[in-house]
């Protein structure tokens, strides 16, 4: 299923100590595939592998790539090039987000188009996504108001602490994790200079507000949210050049 370098990259992630054995597939998209994988002292990791770049997935990439400050190398890259650059950010995405608090999976390991990251769920079963946890039943309204808030003050934290915008957020890439909401897939998430990032803030919170609202949760107006998100931002911060992590 990987192609030679992709082996490569994860027999060195493995002499490296990032990862002892890697099992299952836990979930699988277009453009990548997240495995269960173990580290050497048995803990569970996930280790997420982009494998193909299709021409739609690159014009979804230039639209979060372009106008990034941190990543501004990727024009002229080749396909196999700018997989390894959307690796890389997300690692970076997941470490900025990871260090201001935000309940995202850990960033362990990057090598190439690999990135090894905490697993969220037990014994490689993954944790469920927010959709799936609301179908199952599993969620009451109260439980739904409380995760309504929760991801709300994460959308501001990201905002606020990350300096980031996740700018692709839903009930599709929330899991649902001993009671709380942990924010994945990040790849795409852009620099708040991005210069379409309060639009992609705006989208994120208009997506969250549809979905608990159709959940019965009684939701706040989302351009109200939005506008406490930039009040409450120091601009001369926003301001500063973003610096690669």
């Amino acid at each position: 299923m990987f192609d030679t370098s992709t082996v490569l990259s994860v027999l060195d992630l493995k002499s490296r100590g990032c990862l002892k054995s890697l099992k299952g597939v836990v979930s699988t998209g277009k453009e990548a595939r997240v495995y269960w994988a173990k580290d050497p002292e048995g803990r569970d990791l996930a280790v997420k592998i982009y494998l193909t770049l299709t021409s739609e997935f690159r014009r979804s990439m230039i639209k979060y790539l372009a106008g990034d400050p941190r990543f501004e190398e990727y024009k002229g890259l080749s396909p196999k090039k700018l997989i390894y650059l959307w690796a890389r950010k997300e690692f970076s995405n997941l470490k900025r987000m990871y260090e201001a608090g935000i309940r995202v999976p850990e960033p362990k390991c990057l090598e190439k188009n690999v990135l090894v990251m905490e697993f969220i769920g037990f014994g490689g079963k993954r944790a469920p996504l927010l959709k799936e946890a609301y179908e199952s039943g599993e969620l009451s309204l109260e439980d739904l108001s409380r995760i309504y808030k929760e991801v709300i003050d994460m959308i501001e934290q990201i905002y606020r602490k990350a300096r980031l915008v996740h700018g692709d957020l839903s009930e599709y890439n929330i899991m649902i994790f001993e009671e709380k909401p942990v924010i994945i897939d990040v790849s795409q998430a852009v620099s708040i200079s991005h210069p379409n990032a309060h639009n992609f803030l705006e989208q994120d919170i208009w997506n969250i507000t549809r979905f608990f609202a159709k959940a019965g949760v009684d939701v706040e107006d989302p351009r109200k949210i939005m506008d406490k998100i930039l009040s409450e931002t120091p601009l001369e911060e926003s301001a500063k050049k973003e610096i690669p992590t």
